[in-house]
């Protein structure tokens, strides 16, 4: 998984000549960036561009294969291995950087748009809610709201009802409070 310095240096040499570019240090190996858009990697001294249907035909048709992070076939990766001569020429270079670089832009809109979640930019993510409880509301005077306002109210207290107390039958096991 380790990128030896030699390569790291040509590859970024060869990369400037067509787009401004910084490498950065990732899981072992390098990611590529032009402007801030991740649109290759380097490992094990392999540099390998993003792809996507618009471009994929391209790598397959040379016979070169997608990045595999682990050694087995568990998961592959939209990265396919760029030819090396492709990184020797400079207009053969400039034109998959270019094709690279909007499979990435496109992914990275789809990103923005749409989040981890699945939602558009600004929208909410709705979680699920526990089932409403059934009856009237406090402020539809459910018993939840009598009960706090016989308890604010107490006898006497105007056209409000009176506190419930054992006396009259009113609450389940309270001690009157009167």
């Amino acid at each position: 998984m380790a990128v030896s310095q030699g390569f790291r240096e040509y590859v970024k040499e060869q990369l400037d000549r067509v787009t401004p570019v910084t490498l950065r240090s990732m899981f072992g190996g390098l990611g590529v960036y032009s402007r801030g858009l991740f649109f290759a990697l380097i490992d094990d001294d392999t540099l390998y561009f993003k792809v996507d249907d618009s471009n994929r035909a391209d790598y397959e048709t040379r016979g070169m294969g997608s990045f595999r992070p682990f050694s087995d076939d568990r998961m592959t990766m939209q990265y396919y291995e760029l030819p090396a001569e492709v990184l020797e020429e400079k207009e053969a270079l400039r034109a998959w950087v270019g094709k690279s670089l909007a499979a990435a832009l496109k992914k990275s809109r789809g990103k923005a748009n749409t989040g981890s979640g699945g939602t558009k930019r600004g929208e909410a993510i709705k979680t699920p809610r526990k089932p409403l409880r059934k009856g009237p509301s406090r402020a539809e005077g459910g018993r939840r709201a009598r009960k706090r306002v016989e308890a604010k109210a107490g006898p006497g207290s105007g056209n409000r009802p009176a506190r419930r107390t054992r006396a009259s039958g009113g609450g389940k096991g309270r001690k009157d409070r009167s």
